[in-house]
């Protein structure tokens, strides 16, 4: 019984040593590419070593961390499937799943059959939002489902042209998800525990952007990328507060809002980065915008911020790093052109890793000066479309098919 339960500990110390700061939602705990509580090594090697790999299916959904355990949605059997992993060994722990038909625009069929967009975890419950926009909620601990939603009866397209990509959060125990598609939608909260509605704003179909919540002017604000506008929210009743046209060839508004000192910065394909400020005057919302750099016009890709920079990927020059200066919108630097057609960014204290879609992983410095790379690594054979998610001492990549925990 004495060495049973020793290993039991040294089980969950390990466990948590893997894990670091959780990682349960869309680009981190606060939504916004940062991590905390990495151990870095003081020299980098000249190649990671692979701790595990397992097949978990196609998508682009990231991995997320929580309580200790890892997440992975993903389309499996052609069905989409969720499943809890143990992040020490890769072992699968539970699997849940449902059917899940979906017809792929031609358009996009190199991106495959999703789903796309990153599951939420919050207090025992894992939300999440498939391709064709089917809205589920599970248990954490055991993959029972909860309850599930799919909006057939209420919009004529249930997810936009290209699949549903926006990924959902929970605030304030409310659920909220952008549901629909190109004909109609509606910005939705729901009760994570019933599935019950909360509040809905129908004012325009969901882009593929994901929400975030900030403080702006004192007033928290739920900011995000519909289908045709930058818009921000009361995140307790959904009333709009504010609106701005924003518009891309294709209808693809993406990139996920960030914030800099109150002023948000924005971007989107064919598009010019900028900053626009909120305020409120008194007798309402206004917008002003500050800044704009035609260079760092950004597709897919999410910027990261460190110390008054803005880094990020632009799909200009078939692919380039970048950093910018997030208080005027000065380019400081550009890497090399023809890097891919996305890259997905973290940032730790001040290092930064750097996936491309081609899988080629690049740790750098935080550096406003130049493009300070410390080391390159390929970690998968197939490309990596889904954003990678940083534990203790190791980086979980999933690929086309394969999710894969790397150690330094």
């Amino acid at each position: 019984m004495y060495r049973s339960a020793i290993t039991v500990q040294c089980i969950l110390l390990l466990a948590t040593a893997l894990a670091g700061q959780e990682w349960p939602q869309w680009r981190g705990a606060e939504r916004d590419g940062t991590v905390t509580g990495v151990d870095l090594p003081a020299a980098w090697p000249e190649r990671l070593t692979r701790k595990w790999k397992i097949t978990v299916g196609v998508g682009h959904s990231s991995p997320v961390i929580a309580d200790g355990k890892l997440y992975q949605f993903s389309r499996l059997n052609d069905r989409e499937s969720i499943a809890a992993i143990d992040l020490a060994s890769g072992k699968v722990l539970w699997r849940e799943s449902y059917a899940a038909p979906y017809r792929m625009n031609s358009s996009a069929r190199s991106h495959g059959m999703g789903p796309k967009s990153t599951p939420v975890v919050r207090d025992g419950k894992i939300c999440t939002l498939g391709i064709s926009g089917i809205l589920s909620c599970f248990d954490a601990a055991t993959g029972k489902r909860l309850w599930q939603k799919e909006f057939s009866q209420r919009f004529r397209d249930t997810s936009p042209l290209y699949g549903t990509a926006m990924s959902p959060i929970i605030h304030d125990g409310m659920l909220i998800a952008h549901v629909g598609g190109g004909s109609g939608g509606a910005l939705t909260a729901f009760d994570p525990a019933t599935g019950d509605e909360e509040w809905s704003w129908t004012g325009d179909g969901p882009g593929y952007a994901s929400p975030i919540v900030v403080q702006i002017g004192g007033v928290e604000q739920l900011v995000t990328q519909t289908e045709s506008k930058i818009a921000g929210f009361d995140p307790g009743s959904g009333e709009l507060l504010w609106e701005i046209p924003f518009k891309t060839p294709w209808v693809q508004n993406v990139p996920t809002p960030a914030i800099h000192d109150g002023v948000l910065i924005l971007s989107g394909l064919s598009n010019p980065t900028m900053a626009l400020r909120v305020k409120n005057s008194g007798g309402g919302w206004t917008t002003e915008k500050l800044w704009e750099s035609e260079e760092s016009s950004m597709y897919m890709n999410s910027p990261v911020l460190s110390g008054g920079l803005a880094f990020g990927f632009t799909n200009r020059n078939k692919g380039q790093f970048f950093c910018l200066d997030a208080s005027d919108g000065a380019l400081r630097w550009k890497g090399e052109p023809r890097s891919g057609e996305n890259a997905a960014i973290i940032r730790t204290g001040d290092t930064l890793f750097l996936l491309t879609d081609e899988a080629e992983l690049t740790v750098a410095r935080v550096n406003g000066e130049r493009f300070e790379k410390l080391r390159e690594y390929s970690v998968a054979d197939t490309p990596a479309w889904a954003h990678p998610a940083l534990t203790k001492n190791g980086i979980l990549v999933k690929d086309l098919e394969s999710l894969a925990l790397w150690g330094w």
